[in-house]
């Protein structure tokens, strides 16, 4: 398949390094790895292109309803290839590429999802800010195999427009897309059943997906879903406190995960005079009902400190006993108490 442009540029970034790497570290004996590929169904409200590229093949402006599913492969190295565990995490993100997408009736995708998702039911994941549907394709692949979601997960893709200096940009367009993710919620519950839908958020996403979920809350107070999780949630705190009497009532359980070295959040924290749901140092105990899990205590696993979801291990494991099990904070190990509805996540002795 014929690579665009940033994809060529970031293969080229990628052997740079790795070849930094082989002449610090012996080559590894061994047989260049299989080539990996992941798939996922999309919902998405971005504008056809016409472009032929896969990853071309959505924009960033805003448009109706439309569904799909993603195909990511890993970039073939060749002989580089074995250092490629070598990498950090970060930079292996950069290894892959969108390889095909292919559009289908919202209904259809629905009906495949309810033949794999099986008993536990699909989760819903809605990316955050400054993300191309290239790079969402590329990051949910990332998720959905570092939480072990393969057969349940459902991206919804809203049409942000993979620029940073788009940021406000960005958050109208998220409002404007609430309706839609309030609507996708709802239409997986009435398919798959009371608590059988988990609903997972990223950065901006994740306020996006409270704030849906009060719509939902409003428009079906009955509506029973399961697991709530906010990864790193671009929220304000005391928004966050106010509308959380509305949401916590339909979903099993909410889950919020914070760090501290957040440069995003830090960076929106300053641009909105209030601190992030997503930082560290809020008074949560304020949050009844909900589990805030700290991540301080984990390695550093990229240079933002912001997309551990996709990077660390011990935050996909934490997330698999959760989305999986079902187990709750006080029940998932490597959880460490300090406090009513607060947990820190320590480190493997392997870490």
């Amino acid at each position: 398949m014929k690579m665009s442009p940033p994809a060529f540029a970031r293969l080229m970034g990628v052997m740079l390094c790795l070849g930094t790497l082989s002449c610090a570290f012996p080559m590894p004996s061994m047989a260049q790895t299989d080539i990996q590929a992941l798939e996922f169904p999309y919902f998405t409200l971005r504008n056809r292109t016409g472009s032929d590229d896969p990853a071309n093949f959505y924009g960033g402006e805003r448009s109706d309803l439309k569904a799909g599913a993603c195909r990511v492969e890993e970039l073939d190295l060749g002989v580089l290839a074995p250092l490629a565990d070598m990498a950090p995490n970060f930079l292996r993100e950069e290894l892959l590429r969108v390889q095909t997408v292919e559009e289908a009736d919202p209904g259809a995708i629905l009906d495949r999802l309810e033949e794999t998702a099986g008993a536990r039911g699909p989760a819903l994941y809605v990316h955050g800010y400054y993300i191309s549907f290239e790079k969402g394709c590329r990051r949910a692949a990332l998720l959905q195999q570092n939480a072990d979601l393969v057969g349940r997960f459902l991206w919804f893709s809203w049409p942000s427009d993979g620029a940073p200096a788009y940021y406000t940009h960005d958050e109208a367009d998220l409002y404007w897309s609430l309706p839609d993710i309030a609507d996708t919620i709802i239409e997986l519950e009435r398919r798959f059943g009371a608590g059988n839908v988990d609903v997972i958020g990223h950065s901006l996403g994740a306020r996006g997906v409270v704030l849906a979920l009060a719509e939902v809350a409003n428009r079906h107070p009955d509506i029973r879903l399961g697991h709530v999780v906010l990864l790193a949630p671009d929220m304000d705190f005391g928004i966050f406190e106010r509308i959380l009497p509305r949401v916590r009532p339909i979903a099993e359980s909410t889950t919020v995960y914070a760090t501290t070295g957040d440069r995003p959040l830090a960076l929106s924290a300053q641009l909105h005079g209030y601190p992030r749901l997503g930082e560290t140092g809020n008074d949560v105990y304020r949050l009844a009902g909900v589990e805030v899990i700290d991540l301080s205590d984990l390695p550093s696993e990229g240079p933002t400190g912001h997309l551990y979801h996709i990077y660390s291990r011990a935050v996909g494991e934490d997330l698999r006993r959760l989305l999986h099990a079902g187990e709750r904070a006080d029940a998932r190990q490597g959880l460490v108490a300090q406090g009513e509805n607060l947990w820190r996540l320590r480190p493997a002795t392997n870490e």
